[in-house]
């Protein structure tokens, strides 16, 4: 019985020795990762509710009550996100990627463009977009401005017109000329398209989720299973990746540090080399940025290439591939629970 006793206390201080240097690991990957700037202003909510109580001294930060936002640039970029004359045939818009009504992206698996088209890449969630560190799976652009450049000018997404070529579709709408006019002193330019696209993806944000309220002070907005599932989530390490205000969306990361998970699953593609797509470096192989956990559970399929349909699946893959553990389902079923909690509000509604 003596023997037994030490074994099983052996292999309980293994396992907590294994979590803790998956922690040290993951902590260590992030400081390499990390690009040393962000694009986010300094923001007090992340410190009290407005009304000076100090929210709770944890690694994930409430999204901020409000915003302030030029309305008039804000409703002119959401007729601009959903006009499909951004694209070559008038057929593609910035919604037909990400649908407000799915989570802000698509439902698919690997998104579809112009003509079918297979971008090879999984849409991700538009909401909250304008609190990200860098923008784009592979983090190839700094600003929503600069990434509006991107499927606009791609053959595959929205038929690669210049920008030129949207002024001249707009300006043959009176209706189109007189809203800019009102915005903007010197009318429709692709700066201001831009500028006014992305004006309206920042008033996407998705506060007071039951886990903010918990931030906040309010320990009955979320229950006793997403509280354990919460302090797994964190014992375990994925807090490492999936901190901030954004539980992710600042760091970059590699998808497989302890295991092969594009040999695994198979059929290698261009986009699944991430980042060195964009630097050429053989370090940035595989690697992507951490995508946000912010209303997870209304965004599946999963991951850059939509490949786990479940968030059951997703979390289990992380455990394998990014900690090197295989989570019991107890486990799963609890963090799970945390991550209901991050479904935040659109307007006063659930996402």
């Amino acid at each position: 019985m003596g023997k037994l006793f030490v074994l099983k206390k052996f292999k309980k201080l293994s396992t907590l020795v294994l979590l803790f240097c998956v922690t040290i690991f993951a902590a260590w990957g992030m400081t390499w990762m990390w690009d040393g700037t962000s694009n986010i202003s300094s923001i007090s909510d992340a410190d009290t509710n407005g009304s000076g109580v100090v929210l709770a001294a944890e690694p994930i930060h409430p999204i901020p009550l409000t915003q302030d936002l030029d309305e008039e640039k804000v409703a002119l970029g959401e007729r601009l996100f959903h006009e499909p004359k951004l694209s070559i045939n008038d057929t593609i818009s910035c919604a037909t990627c990400h649908l407000l009504d799915k989570g802000g992206t698509d439902g698919l698996g690997t998104s579809l463009g112009m003509q079918g088209s297979n971008t090879g890449l999984n849409s991700p969630t538009v909401f909250n977009s304008g609190f990200h560190w860098r923008l784009n799976w592979d983090g190839s652009a700094a600003t929503l401005e600069e990434q509006a450049d991107g499927p606009v000018a791609a053959a595959k997404e929205m038929g690669g017109m210049s920008w030129e070529d949207v002024i001249d579709k707009l300006k043959r709408s009176t209706d189109y000329v007189s809203a800019f006019n009102r915005a903007y002193d010197d009318g429709v330019t692709g700066d201001n398209i831009k500028d006014a696209i992305s004006i309206f993806q920042r008033s996407l944000y998705t506060p007071n989720a039951p886990f903010d309220r918990y931030l906040r002070g309010d320990e009955n907005a979320i229950s006793d299973d997403a509280k354990a599932g919460y302090n797994l989530f964190k014992s375990y390490g994925c807090i490492t990746c999936h901190q901030g205000m954004l539980v992710g969306g600042n760091m970059f990361q590699k998808v497989g540090i302890f295991g092969d998970y594009f040999a695994d699953r198979g059929n290698v593609i261009k986009s699944d080399l991430g980042r060195y797509n964009v630097t050429q470096d053989d370090s940035d192989r595989h690697v992507f940025k951490v995508p946000s956990l912010r209303n997870i559970t209304r965004t599946a399929p999963y991951f850059h290439d939509g490949n786990p349909k479940t968030l059951d699946e997703a979390i289990k893959l992380m455990g394998q591939y990014q900690l090197g553990v295989d989570l019991p389902q107890e486990d799963v079923d609890l963090i799970m629970q945390f991550l209901i909690t991050l479904t935040g509000e659109y307007q006063g509604k659930p996402v």
